[in-house]
């Protein structure tokens, strides 16, 4: 079952973080696939079941569409299978629940999946959306997972840091994100990685996972990335002031680093 759950969201109405910036907004509504177990009968979503995934649907807008009903599907994708459609995803998630259940008639186990793509800050030049949600299939525990789409409005693409930042910014850039990691993890200069965290060969290193945002770039590392499950994600926010060398001219982080 489809759902659409909001009408039109333009400006104001729909600002979701302090920061956020709304000027120039593209068109979108929220739509909603909202699906349960034949199992579930009266029992709420935190029971049961169910397959719940909200995101916008942007009009006159088929590449960003694809892009993030894409997005949603490789993020929470299992089994190593990417489905052709959130519906067809829906359906054979259900589909793996009920043959659990009859190989397992007598479990209290429901599977999950919760969900979303929302619209964080747009203007004329950027819409910026956070893909995120929590699944559970079995095991020991569920998943929480996020991701990013930095959509350029005037070239028609998911930016990357290559596309925002001079050639050879790599190195310089991981120097600046690592004192704001250490600072923020307590952390002293010569502090070893090794024994609390995951990075490779226990060196810093930032993902490409990442979010423009007024103030900065975003960065966010999922859970086990760098850290315990039950640590859970990490945010890095590098201010734009501290590499305002390292930014490419005339991209969509301009209007914010002046």
């Amino acid at each position: 079952m489809l759902t659409t759950l909001a009408s039109c969201q333009w400006g104001d109405k729909h600002v979701e973080q302090k920061d956020a910036i709304f000027r120039d907004t593209l068109h979108y509504e929220y739509k909603t696939i909202n699906q349960h177990a034949a199992d579930c009968g009266q029992k709420p979503d935190s029971t049961c079941t169910h397959f719940n995934v909200k995101y916008p649907e942007f009009a006159g807008q088929p590449k960003l569409n694809d892009s993030v009903q894409h997005k949603l599907l490789v993020l929470f994708a299992y089994d190593g299978k990417t489905d052709s459609s959130l519906n067809a995803y829906a359906k054979r998630f259900l589909g793996d629940y009920e043959t659990f259940k009859k190989e397992n008639p007598d479990t209290k186990m429901y599977f999950e999946m919760d969900s979303h793509a929302s619209v964080v800050h747009q203007d004329s030049n950027l819409v910026a959306i956070e893909v995120a949600g929590y699944t559970f299939q079995g095991g020991a525990h569920g998943a929480s997972t996020t991701a990013y789409i930095n959509w350029d409005t005037h070239t028609n693409k998911d930016l990357t840091l290559d596309d925002l930042l001079i050639d050879g910014y790599s190195a310089k850039l991981n120097a600046i994100a690592e004192k704001i990691f250490r600072k923020n993890e307590n952390l002293s200069d010569k502090a070893s990685l090794a024994n609390n965290y995951f990075f490779e060969n226990d060196k810093f290193a930032l993902n490409k996972n990442f979010m423009v945002s007024p103030l900065g770039l975003k960065f966010l590392y999922n859970q086990y990335e760098i850290k315990p499950y039950a640590a859970g994600q990490t945010e890095l926010l590098v201010p734009f002031e501290q590499i305002k060398p390292l930014l490419r001219p005339n991209t969509v982080i301009t209007q914010y680093a002046k």
